[in-house]
């Protein structure tokens, strides 16, 4: 697998619809220098809301640029917003899906390696950001949900480099993990699985832990509409 990204970076900035975010990116053409990818992101490339955003497992944000064309698809009326970053994404590719990428897979990207983390969990800013009162809950629903990597070696790269799978850690696809997390009903088998994939994140890692420990599932409602209960 091999594929060609297009690559944005953002500023956190106040947005009308989103308000303090950092989902407006722009393209880095001639903004993304040689030696710009750290251990937590894309040099000029900043996250609002640390705690649900950005850090060592969450250092780049992939979304694929096949899913836009159902959203496009289901909403014409929102044509000019539904092009690649507009969900805040770091890396865009044609080719690279929920379906083919899997949980603690090794990319090169250039002379880096990047790894996959967890699938992103979508967040009640895309809510604002459409105008969809529960565009979040549709999103994790379908699961077109993108994922999350970890940068493992620092290095340089560029639009020009593409993202070469190199190693294949774990049976888990992020297809699978969305399924596992977010559509499944309570399943400690399930989550066991989950839990056995190299390179899961931390975050997701404590998760499934805490539904084996609890034995029930957290709520969603907070991420997806930014309440309780």
């Amino acid at each position: 697998m091999s594929c060609l990204p297009q690559v944005f970076i953002g500023k956190v900035q106040e947005t009308q619809s989103c308000g303090q975010s950092a989902i407006h990116k722009q393209a880095a053409d001639g903004l993304l220098a040689l030696g710009q990818l750290g251990q937590l992101g894309l040099e000029g490339d900043e996250q609002a809301e640390k705690r649900f955003h950005g850090g060592p497992d969450r250092a780049l944000c992939h979304y694929p640029r096949e899913h836009y064309h159902y959203w496009l698809n289901a909403y014409p009326e929102l044509e000019d917003l539904f092009v690649a970053s507009a969900f805040g994404e770091n890396i865009s590719t044609q080719g690279m899906t929920e379906e083919n990428v899997f949980i603690g897979d090794i990319f090169a990207w250039g002379n880096a390696r990047i790894q996959v983390t967890q699938p992103r969990s979508p967040c009640y800013k895309l809510n604002g950001l459409t105008g969809i009162e529960n565009f979040a809950q549709l999103m994790q629903e379908r699961g077109c949900c993108g994922w999350l990597y970890r940068v493992i070696k620092t290095g340089n790269v560029s639009e020009n480099e593409p993202l070469t799978l190199l190693s294949r850690n774990s049976d888990v696809s992020v297809q699978e993990a969305i399924m596992i997390a977010f559509h499944a009903p309570y399943d400690e088998q399930l989550y066991q699985r989950l839990l056995s994939a190299a390179g899961l994140s931390a975050s997701w890692s404590l998760t499934m832990q805490n539904r084996l420990e609890h034995h029930q599932i957290e709520e969603f409602s907070h991420r997806l509409f930014g309440k309780r209960g």
